[in-house]
């Protein structure tokens, strides 16, 4: 594990409030810092004592991404690129914490920063200067906006949430620089590049890929409350791809990934290989296998599948934001107290846990994207609703974040998922649960039961005005025959369903754990998570068929090398 280095205080003075923005001791600053505090306090007191309306509150966010990544197939480098960019994002309030310019009327979303460039070295004067630009934007945009929402308080229908738009917490101190990127791509140029000629001897495999990229993201947040923060991580992913086309049209493909803080987390090459050839066989082995039906019964979800499921079904209807908002489902909003898991299952966000095992964790964080610390919520507990996920946006009974604000440069912050891990109390090993799949199967007189080995992701919809559905895709799908018979590879299946009738279908899971490492889009960008998850057994599950692609395998042949054996 990467062990990161604190930066010791150097100043102990008292507490001070100088032209309205609270000063606190100061820990050792860059001169990053240095540039967005004195540019923030100049701002900030003109327009809380010269503004119409005034400010209270005001932030810059800086986003630093300094990163490598290199990209091969079939045995030849693609791509190798190094880039360092920072981003600057600047939230403005105006009015009062009751009701202010980021309030939410129905159907229209705010969004005021742009996310603009800064320069990646340290000119005071460039960083200064773009902050007040960008300040004073987006400052004519809150005032137009505030008009609006009070004219629309005054001819719309009451909401039913009155709660404020805005949390007070305590101010963070904290400077942390993350480790340096330790990506070569010279060196990993080599690797991938022969990591990929694996592919050319499976003929079916018609595009693939390996990518290694490498992270090093450093955040630098300063506001009117005294809140000096800098802190940031590390974070290095193999990604090895290959796609395929089936006889009838229908586009296949298979993936690993490996993830971890810093490139000494990964695995050892030949695991790597390994993950390699078990791709390109998958891809080979799909292109023979029979597409699916339509078909409701009985399933396991491996533990990465389950966590895909949760985060999709569930994760994302326990955000904050979305129980306010009123053109959401709010499937929720009114459930806190009551069951709306099988009582055996727990649901905890952590986003200060940074491994599982000897695996690295993606969504976890130091502090979130409004400067508050991270802290583990554990939002369902033996099937008990308890909270929600909470950003700086208050909810009725919930006032304070619990640190899962968070959005990708460019977006405005909305409440997130982290870590999410699934406990259970009914576990059994993966035999025993694969013999209760066996036997639901008997016992519903259907054919076979199916077992979700892999996903690659999924998406839902938590709108009012649409259908509270969920999609997962998973790519590697078994048939489970009562009578001994093999298990067979099909292809071709999305999972689909409702959340709260899939939820009442799980019935046991394995004690084992397993990671699904990913990137989450939602409406405040593209954040990391991940999602801990044993096994599932549900007692009914409802897959549908994948179109089929509308070209056909190509009529020529591939070019066949004499390493070409499959």
């Amino acid at each position: 594990m990467l062990f990161w280095g604190v930066v010791p205080l150097l100043r102990t003075s008292a507490l001070a409030v100088f032209s309205g923005v609270l000063i606190l001791p100061l820990p050792a600053q860059t001169p990053l810092l240095d540039a967005l505090g004195e540019e923030l306090a100049r701002n900030f007191t003109v327009l809380k004592e010269k503004g119409d309306p005034p400010a209270y509150y005001l932030a810059y966010a800086v986003t630093e991404d300094e990163s490598e990544s290199v990209s091969a197939s079939f045995g030849a480098l693609h791509s190798s690129n190094r880039s360092h960019t920072r981003n600057l994002d600047v939230t403005l309030r105006i009015g009062s914490p009751k009701l202010d310019n980021y309030h939410r009327m129905r159907g229209d979303w705010p969004q005021f920063t742009a996310g603009v460039q800064l320069p990646v070295e340290e000119n005071a004067v460039s960083v200064r200067r773009r902050a007040w630009a960008e300040t004073d934007r987006i400052y004519r945009l809150a005032t137009q906006r505030l008009i609006r929402l009070k004219t629309n308080t005054q001819v719309k229908a009451a909401e039913e949430d009155t709660s404020d738009d805005f949390s007070v917490e305590e101010p963070a101190r904290h400077t942390e620089v993350p480790a340096k990127l330790k990506v070569s791509n010279q060196e990993w140029a080599a690797k991938v590049r022969k990591w990929s000629e694996e592919f050319n001897k499976h003929r079916g495999v018609l595009s693939s890929n390996i990518t290694l990229a490498g992270t090093r993201q450093s955040k630098y947040l300063v506001n009117s409350e005294g809140t000096r923060l800098q802190h940031g991580r590390g974070f290095v992913r193999i990604i090895v791809s290959a796609q395929g086309k089936a006889s009838d049209g229908m586009d296949l493909s298979a993936f690993e990934s490996f993830e971890g803080e810093s490139a000494d987390r990964l695995p050892k090459d030949d695991v790597i290989q390994a993950a390699v050839a078990r791709v390109a066989q998958r891809v080979t082995d799909l292109l023979r296998a029979a597409p699916v039906d339509p078909y409701v019964g009985p399933a396991i979800l491996s533990g990465s599948s389950s966590g895909v499921f949760f985060h999709e079904i569930f994760g994302h209807r326990v955000e904050g934001h979305r129980q306010k908002d009123e053109s959401e489902g709010q499937t929720f909003t009114k459930s806190v107290g009551k069951p709306v898991l099988p009582e055996f299952l727990s649901v905890t966000f952590d986003p200060t846990r940074k491994t599982i095992g000897k695996t690295d964790l993606n969504g976890w964080y130091l502090y979130d994207d409004e400067g508050v610390k991270g802290q583990p919520v554990k939002v369902v507990e033996k099937g008990i609703l308890n909270t929600f996920l909470m950003s700086r946006s208050p909810i009725r009974n919930f006032a304070k974040s619990n640190g899962h604000g968070r959005r990708q440069a460019g977006a405005e912050v909305v409440s997130r998922q982290s870590n999410l891990l699934v406990e259970s109390t009914q576990a059994v090993s993966r035999l025993q649960l694969r013999e209760m799949l066996i036997a639901e199967v008997k016992k519903q007189g259907k054919p076979y039961g199916l077992l979700f080995d892999q996903v690659t992701g999924g998406y839902t919809t938590t709108g009012r005005q649409g259908l509270q559905a969920f999609t997962v895709v998973p790519l590697v799908v078994y048939r489970i025959y009562p009578d001994g018979k093999p298990d067979e590879l099909v292809r071709g299946v999305s999972i689909v369903g409702t959340p709260l009738a899939s939820f009442a279908k799980i019935v046991a899971t394995s004690n084992e754990m397993e990671v699904f490492n990913g990137i989450c889009g939602a409406e405040s960008g593209s954040v990391p998570v991940s999602a801990v998850s044993p096994a599932l057994l549900v007692t009914e599950i409802e897959i549908q068929r994948k179109p089929a692609g509308v070209d056909s395998p190509p009529a020529l042949p591939r070019p066949v090398l004499p390493a070409a054996s499959k």
